[in-house]
């Protein structure tokens, strides 16, 4: 290898910047409803601007001759025999593209229904879409869809053609209706269309130049829009985010493989492994083609696969996030997720799915659908499931903590992939909105303890008592009962003997928990809090009563493994309409009025027990009925 070639092959030097000289290149997918003329479009575009490879469209036309049709400037992108048969573009084509400005990837994705598939392929990877309108048809249902998903995706720089103006007579009160309604349905989704441009593919108008057909139009062609596009920068401003691709064993070295999606890693860096929370600092960072004597870099940027050695030798995996310590990922074991459904079966509650997400690759269950959302006009709807092409939000929920990032964020660690056997079946960004990021509630801080071992065990407190202790968890909505259960339940033990507490907000609050707020990170440690408090009564041979809303799953499963085989989850069930008919405290009325933000039952997640030990409808019995079912069941497990 020549010292030209090396400089060339080096990916990251000392100061972690590469070397090249290579003009930007600037990623567009092409995207429209099926026939608007996508691949005439492109084609026309390579033609008129001389970037056709030579031959090429000799070679089209020679072969349109043999089959005896007509030429089309489409089949200078449809690549595919069944493409050219069918007449519509199956799979996603890419070709290489050059101006004055530039060089460009031309991804020309499918507009056809049955093959959204494939055009979020080519829009994942897209710096920005050239949308595609026909003239004669106006916006159509797949136009809105295409708009939405592209903003699903991410792409903000969107420029949209309207297409087969010849056709209309290039009239302009066509093009301006279509261009006020297309812009005003982008808005609506938060996209901002640079550029709305008057075009006809077929005859070449506005392609490359103005077009003497349109006087009235004043704005760029489509080589002159996509001019003025700027391609994505990497990421290197944002906190650092590397999955773990694999580890080698090299030498006497362990080498941690990855590629650097987002911020800077410098040798020194103390880092923490998500999530499995260890931490260690980078010994070196390897890089590939490294040249004998050339410094080791020193740092790698956003972009750039590398390896980095530690300084000490600890075990992770595949699928693992590498983040500075000071900027880690969320980890959570339940999330939000806006998802388009591509699968054979539909999306149904219940189901498992494989979740795809840089490196990682684990098991999801659909806890709940929440909303099906019309891209047409951005209603929302109920569904028990999502069918092939609908866009929905759900709730997802893993059987173990993963590390990941909101989208809104971090749009590379923000988005996923589902896999349903061994297809994709849709794809997603993620949002915690209502739920807590749960690594403070997980991570140990604390060190050199040692566990307190007791003289008096278990059975001599419950001799003494004449019962054993444990815990008794009430959860359910606001207005549900909670409370006034405890209460009397509490009144009723303490009658027949029983060393028994209520623990409730009030008393908790004021006092243990009153520096937490109600965001949903302050709720996880407010319910961690009163989990193992209300463990210590239990192991002290009490009965601790707690009335708490407690909406998160893992929450209440946290306050179980405090409190083992003495928890007992008793779900006070009622449902909304209930509770707000109730409002005893006029909570509900002040989250209606918006007030109360995030409140559990309206505008944020109440997540009912799977399997809980004891379900008390208070819809439909008396508070004497559940207390009397609450004493019977206490009577049966903690009596001697």
């Amino acid at each position: 290898m020549t010292k030209a070639q090396a400089d060339t092959a080096m990916k990251v030097i000392e100061g972690g910047k590469s070397v090249s000289n290579a003009r930007d290149l600037l990623r567009i997918v092409i995207v429209g409803h099926v026939d608007h003329g996508k691949s005439t479009l492109v084609g026309r575009m390579f033609h008129d601007t001389g970037s056709l490879p030579d031959g090429k469209f000799e070679s089209i036309t020679e072969m349109c001759k043999r089959r005896g049709v007509p030429f089309e400037w489409a089949f200078l992108m449809d690549a595919l025999q069944a493409e050219r048969d069918q007449g519509i573009t199956i799979d996603t084509s890419q070709i290489w593209f050059k101006t004055d400005q530039r060089d460009y990837t031309i991804i020309d994705a499918p507009g056809h229904k049955e093959f959204l598939k494939n055009m979020i392929t080519g829009a994942a990877q897209s710096d920005a879409a050239l949308l595609i309108i026909d003239a004669a048809e106006g916006v159509r249902e797949q136009s809105r869809r295409h708009g939405y998903l592209l903003h699903l995706l991410g792409v903000r720089q969107v420029a949209v053609a309207v297409n087969k103006m010849d056709l209309v007579d290039y009239d302009k009160e066509t093009f301006d209706r279509i261009e006020a309604e297309y812009r005003e349905y982008l808005r609506s989704i938060g996209v901002e269309p640079t550029f709305v441009i008057p075009v006809s593919a077929r005859e070449g108008d506005n392609i490359v130049g103005p077009s003497t057909n349109t006087p009235w139009y004043k704005g760029p062609s489509i080589v002159g829009a996509l001019d003025s596009f700027q391609p994505k920068s990497d990421p290197v401003d944002r906190p650092l985010r590397m999955p773990v691709q694999d580890v080698y064993k090299f030498d006497q070295r362990r080498i941690i493989a990855g590629r650097v999606e987002e911020g800077v890693i410098k040798v020194g860096d103390e880092l923490v492994f998500s999530p499995s929370n260890k931490t260690a600092r980078v010994e070196s960072i390897e890089a590939w083609h490294n040249v004998p004597g050339r410094k080791a870099p020193t740092q790698a940027e956003a972009g750039y696969s590398i390896g980095i050695t530690l300084d000490e030798q600890i075990f992770v995996e595949r699928g693992e996030v590498i983040s500075h310590v000071e900027h880690p990922p969320i980890e959570t074991d339940v999330f939000r997720a806006r998802v388009f459904w591509l699968g054979k079966e539909p999306m149904v509650p219940g189901k498992t799915y494989r979740l795809k997400l840089g490196t990682l690759d684990a098991p999801v269950t659909v806890q709940s659908i929440e909303t099906i959302i019309d891209t047409t006009d951005l209603s929302g709807a109920s569904s028990h499931q999502v069918e092939r092409n609908q866009v929905a939000e759900v709730v997802m929920r893993a059987r173990r903590m993963l590390a990941l990032d909101e989208f809104e964020t971090s749009p590379k660690s923000g988005r996923f992939v589902l896999v349903d056997k061994y297809d994709i079946a849709g794809g997603g960004i993620i949002s915690m909105e209502g739920y807590a990021d749960q690594r403070g509630l997980i991570t140990a801080r604390s060190s050199n303890i040692t566990k307190v071992e007791h003289g008096i065990d278990d059975q001599a407190r419950a001799f003494r008592n004449g019962h054993k202790g444990g815990v008794l968890w009430f959860t359910g909505l606001s207005g549900a009962g909670k409370s006034t259960l405890a209460v009397a339940l509490e009144k009723k033990l303490f009658e027949k003997g029983y060393n028994v507490y209520v623990l409730d907000g009030d008393n908790i609050r004021h006092g243990l928990n009153a520096n937490l707020g109600f965001s949903p990170e302050d709720r996880a440690e407010n319910i961690r809090r009163v989990g193992e408090v209300a463990a210590l009564f239990a192991r002290a041979g009490m009965i601790a009563i707690t009335s708490f809303i407690s909406p998160y799953r893992s929450d209440r499963d946290r306050a179980r493994e405090a409190g083992g085989d003495d928890f007992h989850e008793i779900y006070v069930k009622a449902d909304v309409e209930t509770c707000e008919k109730r409002d005893p405290k006029g909570l509900y009325k002040k989250a209606r009025s918006g007030e109360i933000k995030d409140f559990t039952g309206i505008s944020a997640p109440y997540e009912a027990p799977d399997m809980a030990d004891l379900e008390v409808d208070t819809s439909s019995a008396s508070i004497e009925e559940c207390v009397e079912q609450l004493t019977k069941y206490v009577e049966a497990r903690f009596k001697m």
